[in-house]
């Protein structure tokens, strides 16, 4: 890798947390179809940050507000594992 093609430090920031989304999305106690959607809408973030970083944020700061509220609406929510 050239020393020019490191990553600025916002487009640091968006890979740790696009990596720590997909860990989240893995352990959530859902169904597996929800799993999915939630997987799927995951690469669409994956997807708009090849394009706009700063709308990629807002949009993944929006999934892990509705990830958080599923985690939050499940009998064991206490007892989830932050992943790997």
């Amino acid at each position: 890798m050239a020393a020019d093609d490191r990553l600025t430090r916002s487009e640091d920031e968006l890979a740790w947390r696009l990596r720590e989304a997909h860990r989240r999305v893995r352990v959530l106690p859902i169904p597996a179809e929800e799993r999915k959607r939630f997987a799927r809408r995951l690469v669409a973030i994956c997807d708009a940050a090849k394009h706009d970083l700063d709308h990629a944020a807002g949009r993944l700061d929006l999934f892990f507000l509705d990830v958080d509220a599923v985690v939050s609406d499940t009998s064991s929510a206490g007892n989830i594992a932050e992943g790997d």
